[in-house]
């Protein structure tokens, strides 16, 4: 069970679910899957659109995400938090998410 708070921001959230469908001068700001994946999990993770339940969120919608596009989430349960709390903490930039999300 995902478990999240109430939407704290609905308009955080909507930019956050947005973000993989950007363009530049009609370009995917986000061209490969995994690329979209990492902007949409970290912006979920630092967006706090959520009152709680942020990181839980990004995971989810991020998994969901790649199996809506053939993809399959390999992390464990363990890289999966580490990777969540490294987004949170500003640890992480997007090539380094979509490796991850990757391998």
């Amino acid at each position: 069970m995902l478990n999240a708070g109430p939407v704290r921001d609905a308009g955080l959230l909507d930019a956050a679910v947005s973000r993989p469908r950007a363009s530049v001068f009609g370009q995917d700001a986000y061209p490969s899957i995994e690329l979209k994946a990492a902007a949409l999990l970290h912006s979920i993770c630092g967006n706090h659109a959520l009152v709680d339940g942020n990181k839980r969120l990004a995971l989810l919608a991020t998994v969901t995400f790649l199996r809506a596009n053939g993809r399959t989430f390999t992390l464990s349960q363990d890289q999966a938090f580490q990777l969540v709390w490294d987004i949170a903490a500003g640890d992480l930039d997007l090539d380094d998410i979509a490796t991850a999300l990757t391998n």
